[in-house]
């Protein structure tokens, strides 16, 4: 089979993504053999290909919203971020597998969705309906699962205002899962598109700054400078989520301007599959517009290129032909 791995870590002007021949790999015990339709592009696969994730093994396949048929079965199934998890530790035990110290993930601990075929455990893939296409299908599970994930850390009340910083592939779809429970949603992000984008799902506003304050906010750009402002921007009690697996620094906050009158600052870590789950069930059950930019397999170095470069609208998919 053909795949895309990362050679040498860089940006992406350097081509740190080689076109490979592979093998087809083996499923191992409670592991299933995929054959990849479409596989989402991630922020986190641009933190791989550029070296601000470390690559914890050499010239690993990227990709982890998987969308794909189970060899043998037709079964139709995705595979996302979290691959495996102990099942034994403290974190696990109570819910939060998330956490797990021994967890793995698709696409960095193991060979991911830039590639004709995947494994991936069993217990840790999702069922896809038939009748949905694929490039449709892929965003949701990472963009839209991670965006779910951030929705419940950030804390917003029925019918709160909330802000979102950064508005690609998980905010779009975040923006949508809010506006349905009932919430004003203010996007914040230098894209003309972006912007437009967010008004045409039914955004309050879109521009640079909040135009009021906000009672929850999720950070999606990976972007540390923008911590005091969102942090600000924040009424009294508010939470601020930070989505992403990278961040670059945060400068100094001050207490009084940023985190005084119990505002909130938190992380979001990976998902559950419980997360998965029941983001899917809301997703399938009460479709989000998926905005998605289509891009053949085998320009995945141009798909990661030209969202390094903000020039992707919505999400980013890689369709096999």
């Amino acid at each position: 089979m053909r795949a895309w791995v990362v050679a040498e870590p860089g940006p992406m002007a350097t081509r740190p993504l080689e076109l490979v021949e592979r093998d087809v790999p083996e499923p191992g015990p409670g592991e299933v053999l995929v054959r990849v339709e479409a596989c989402g592009v991630c922020r986190t696969d641009l933190h791989l290909a550029e070296g601000d994730l470390q690559p914890r093994r050499p010239r690993t396949t990227p990709g982890h919203q998987v969308v794909g048929r189970v060899e043998g079965t037709g079964e139709r199934v995705g595979v996302a971020w979290l691959r495996s998890t102990c099942g034994t530790c403290r974190y696990c035990l109570r819910g939060t597998e998330n956490l797990c110290p021994r967890s793995a993930y698709t696409g960095w601990d193991a060979d991911g969705g830039y590639a004709g075929y995947l494994v991936a455990p069993r217990d840790y893939v999702y069922p896809l309906p038939e009748d949905v296409p694929a490039e449709r299908l892929a965003p949701l599970l990472c963009a839209g699962i991670i965006g779910y994930r951030a929705l419940l850390r950030c804390e917003l009340p029925p019918g709160g205002r909330l802000g979102i910083y950064g508005f690609g592939a998980s905010a779009h779809l975040t923006a949508q899962a809010a506006i349905a429970q009932g919430a004003v949603v203010h996007a914040v992000t230098r894209s003309a598109a972006s912007r437009a984008l967010a008004l045409e799902l039914g955004a309050a506003s879109a521009g640079d700054v909040p135009p009021e304050p906000l009672d929850a906010a999720i950070l999606f750009a990976p972007v540390g400078t923008l911590v005091p402002p969102a942090l600000e921007a924040l009424d009294r009690g508010g939470t601020l989520a930070v989505a992403g697996i990278h961040l670059t620094d945060v400068p100094v906050l001050n207490y009084e301007r940023h985190l005084f009158q119990e505002r909130t600052l938190r992380s979001v870590t990976a998902n559950t599959r419980a997360d998965g789950r029941a983001y899917l069930e809301l997703a399938l059950a009460h479709p989000p517009r998926v905005t998605t930019t289509l891009y053949p397999w085998e320009e995945a170095d141009r798909a990661l290129t030209d969202l390094a470069n903000d020039q992707v609208n919505g999400a980013a998919v890689l369709v096999m032909s």
